[in-house]
């Protein structure tokens, strides 16, 4: 097997980057979406009194804090889903095609140039939280969100993993889509499942520990892989190209 050349990956990151920076609605949605998410967690945080019971005080944090994986789950699915459809409703497409690059080299650099803005944001949406948290509210509530090892934990492992499940079923839906609302619209429906697990864990069906967020952090990331190379079979160049399936023999 050819190994992948890092610098025809890269370029397409970069093209990305680019585009995002030109497409003001791109780079408005990826900043509000995380404020939006950021408020539950925050409101909960600085208005728990510190005499709320053990018990119920460490409810309130663990839900308020599986708010912040939704922001890798949400924020990811709309570029990924715009990240082939929308290029060829634009017709910027067929010139990266006819390039030497590989099909592998070019979902690899989609996907990365879709996955360091959504680390970047929720990473740094994350830090400002618990900097806040430890500057300015109780004391009593502070110390018993930074206990919360476990559910740290998650955060900071899942993060990438989810925004991978997002980034890789957009990109299915957009290499399949004919129209880039069609491919948005149906990229959203990567997070139900997800969304289902938040609940589960906001209702105490699956309880965070050490043990429980680092088997989930493996599945999911057996789940991505398996997905990715699902994805790269999906991509035909002459179908994206012409819109037809190319002939085998």
């Amino acid at each position: 097997m050819t190994a992948l050349d890092a610098t025809r990956i890269w370029a397409v990151v970069r093209k990305e980057l680019r585009d995002y920076r030109r497409r003001r609605s791109i780079v408005v949605t990826m900043s509000i979406l995380p404020c939006i998410f950021l408020l539950n967690p925050v409101l909960t945080i600085f208005l728990t009194s510190a005499s709320t019971p053990s018990s119920a005080l460490d409810k309130a944090i663990s839900i308020s804090l599986i708010f912040f994986l939704i922001i890798p789950v949400i924020m990811p699915s709309t570029l990924a889903a715009y990240s082939v459809a929308g290029e060829r409703e634009q017709g910027t497409l067929e010139p990266v095609l006819t390039t030497p690059i590989r099909r592998q080299e070019f979902i690899l650099g989609k996907a990365a140039a879709v996955l360091i803005p959504t680390l970047a944001l929720s990473y740094t949406m994350f830090g400002l939280f618990l900097a806040a948290v430890r500057l300015f509210a109780n004391s009593v509530v502070a110390a018993a969100l930074f206990h919360q090892g476990a559910i740290l934990l998650a955060l900071f492992l899942f993060t990438p993993l989810l925004a991978g499940w997002s980034i890789v079923v957009g990109m299915a839906i957009s290499v399949r889509a004919s129209e880039i609302r069609v491919a948005q619209q149906l990229g959203m429906l990567a997070s139900v499942p997800l969304i289902g697990l938040f609940l589960l864990l906001a209702v105490g069906v699956i309880r965070p520990t050490f043990l429980v967020a680092i088997l989930f952090a493996v599945v999911l990331l057996l789940i991505d892989v398996g997905a990715a190379r699902v994805v790269a079979r999906m991509f035909d160049r002459e179908r994206l190209v012409t819109g037809a399936r190319a002939a085998r023999p």
